[in-house]
């Protein structure tokens, strides 16, 4: 059996190498970050003209109709370069689900401009202090032929930024999925900063109307929508891990091969090669782990166990990877002149966002035992 991918997806990935490599470098990422919005303008506009942007979206969406497969590997390479572009927050979190569920009008509405890179869009998935994206607690109240929403959100990725936001909110009937206008009346976003000093927001919803054409899908059937999108969003946050952490050992090993002390470079040095190969071998397990979990939701097979393992996979062992990396450069691993800290800081965040590692074992230890 093959386990490869296609010379089609070969190609891809080295396209998506080419963009981020050649945009998405150290000292570019030391302009952008002190930039108020953190976000890399010309590097998005690269990559829509690439299609990279409507990837996975349907073509009558101004998207190329490719699959979650394909998604991941562009994914992989967000996180190997650490890019300053809402990629994951725009695409997967509310350009999936707007795809799947959304009516040809919302895909017109929203992916089409999407996909050439005109706007941006968010997703709010997370509340305090509930650690469960399936179970909000945000309202959604009928009022007429619309909504009305009441809650909080908080960590909202590019808020400031988009142009709408894809809320989860629960209903009398289960729970619905909003496009929320970040200024509409009610509607209130705090500025926040999240681990890898991207600007994120705390979104207060006070009774903010929401119309019938901004209903992603049917919100009595919603719970299995929810669990769609958390299931392929947390995947590709294990995909943009699995770039991160290849790439901090990589930086790390060339690092290595240079530094010397003793007149000897530190490479050769056993404790240094047995601490990078447990790492390397970590790494190596979160990538097997993270294409299982991505060939099943691209084949819409259940996969609910392989995405709670890749995530806790992708939490501990990237952690622990990651942390190496740091400490065989010794004090140099937190200089922000140099760009190995960036990785650990990605990292860090990518462990805590949609549950952490010991999040993701209670869930799985739960299922088991209601086996």
């Amino acid at each position: 059996m093959d386990f490869g991918f296609t010379p089609e997806q070969d190609a891809l990935r080295e396209l998506a190498q080419k963009i981020f490599g050649d945009l998405s470098t150290h000292e570019r990422l030391k302009v952008v970050e002190k930039d108020y919005d953190c976000f890399d303008r010309e590097l998005w506009k690269k990559l829509a003209e690439a299609s990279l942007l409507g990837l996975a979206f349907p073509e009558a969406g101004g998207g190329s109709g490719l699959g979650f497969l394909e998604l991941c590997l562009v994914l992989e390479q967000v996180g190997a370069t650490v890019a300053a572009v809402p990629f994951w927050t725009s695409v997967v979190c509310a350009g999936l689900p707007i795809a799947r569920y959304g009516s040809a009008a919302q895909q017109k509405r929203w992916l089409a401009p999407l996909a050439a890179g005109e706007i941006v869009l968010s997703a709010a998935l997370t509340e305090m202090p509930a650690d469960d994206p399936l179970a909000p607690q945000t309202r959604a109240e009928p009022s007429g032929s619309a909504w009305k929403l009441h809650g909080v959100k908080e960590c909202v990725p590019s808020a400031h930024l988009a142009a709408r936001i894809l809320v989860p909110a629960r209903t009398a009937k289960g729970v619905g999925l909003f496009l929320v206008d970040p200024t509409a009346p009610g509607a209130t976003l705090l500025r926040q900063q999240a681990t890898n000093r991207h600007p994120i927001a705390k979104l207060t919803l006070d009774a903010v109307a929401v119309g019938a054409d901004d209903v992603v899908g049917d919100p009595a059937e919603g719970a299995a929508a929810l669990r769609w999108l958390v299931e392929r969003a947390t995947v590709g946050l294990c995909a943009m891990e699995a770039g991160i952490v290849e790439r901090a050992l990589r930086i790390t090993a060339q690092y290595t091969r240079e530094r010397k002390q003793f007149d000897r470079v530190i490479a050769s040095f056993q404790a240094v090669q047995q601490r990078a190969a447990d790492a390397w071998i970590g790494m190596e397990g979160i990538r097997l782990l993270v294409w299982q979990a991505a060939w099943r939701l691209a084949h819409d097979m259940p996969a609910t166990d392989e995405v709670v393992i890749a995530k806790y996979w992708a939490a501990e062992q990237g952690h622990q990877a990651v942390y190496a990396a740091q400490h065989l450069h010794g004090g140099i691993g937190v200089d922000v002149d140099y760009p190995v800290h960036r990785y650990y800081l990605w990292s860090r965040h990518i462990e805590l966002t949609l549950g952490c590692g010991a999040r993701q074992l209670a869930a799985l230890g739960e299922r088991i035992a209601a086996a």
